[in-house]
C-alpha cells in the first residue's frame, strides 16, 4: 500500500507541474501489481482499471491514501457525483458546497435511499417536491441533484440572506417555517440545518 500512495503522491506532483487547470478530469486507476495511479487522461487498457474520476485530483490523491475524516461519506460515492454537482451549481448559482453538505446529510451521498416518510434519492426529495420540478426518476442522480438545488435556490429566493431558513424549509417545509417566523421548535429540524451547516464548512475547505 507504502508504494502505491507513494506512486500516486508522485502522479500527483507531476499533474500540478504541468498545470492542473488544464486538465477537465482526472483518473484513478489501479493496477495489476495493487498500486494506484493518477493521471489527467482516460487509459483504454486491460492493465488499467478505473477506481474512480474527479475534477480534483488533490480529492482523489486523499480518497486513494485513505483520507476519510470529518466523517465524511465514502469517498467514491462522493466523487461518482462530483461533476454533476459543479455543473448544477453553476448553473444555478448556488454554492456547490452547500449541495454537497445537504447531499451528506440527507442521504449520505446514496442515490438509492428512501427515508419512511416517502423522500428519495440523493436529495431527498419528496414526491410533490419532484413533481414539482419536473423530476420523473427521484433515483437519477441527474434529475434528483437538479430538482434539489432548484428547490434550494427557490427557497434561498424566499427567505434572502437567511440561509439557516432556507435549510429549515427545506427539511421541514416552507409552511413550517412561515408559520412559526424562523426556525419551527422541531429537534429534528434544528438538529437538521446545524449539520448542514457544519458539513457546508467543511466541504468549503476541502478539495
Amino acid at each position: 500500500m507504502k508504494q502505491g500512495v507513494t506512486g500516486i503522491m508522485l502522479s500527483l506532483g507531476l499533474l500540478w507541474a504541468t498545470g492542473p487547470a488544464q486538465a477537465a478530469e482526472y483518473y484513478l486507476y489501479q493496477l495489476p501489481d495493487g498500486s494506484r495511479t493518477i493521471t489527467d487522461h482516460p487509459k483504454l487498457d486491460s492493465d488499467h482499471k478505473l477506481v474512480c474520476k474527479s475534477r480534483n485530483p488533490v480529492s482523489l490523491e486523499r480518497y486513494a491514501a485513505g483520507h476519510n475524516s470529518f466523517n465524511t461519506a465514502p469517498a467514491a460515492n462522493y466523487l461518482r457525483f462530483e461533476n454533476i454537482i459543479y455543473t448544477v451549481a453553476n448553473q444555478h448559482q448556488i454554492d456547490a458546497a452547500l449541495i454537497k453538505a445537504v447531499i451528506h446529510t440527507e442521504s449520505f451521498f446514496n442515490p438509492n435511499a428512501t427515508s419512511h416518510k416517502g423522500a428519495s434519492g440523493l436529495m431527498q426529495l419528496m414526491p410533490a417536491t419532484a413533481e414539482r420540478y419536473g423530476v420523473t426518476d427521484l433515483y437519477s442522480p441527474q434529475q434528483n441533484i437538479e430538482g434539489g438545488v432548484r428547490y434550494l435556490r427557490d427557497l434561498m429566493l424566499r427567505y434572502p440572506e437567511q440561509i439557516k431558513l432556507t435549510l429549515a424549509a427545506y427539511n421541514a417545509g416552507e409552511e413550517a417555517v412561515d408559520h412559526y417566523q424562523g426556525i419551527p421548535p422541531y429537534p429534528e429540524t434544528r438538529k437538521y440545518v446545524k449539520k448542514v451547516l457544519e458539513k457546508r464548512a467543511f466541504y468549503s475547505n476541502w478539495p
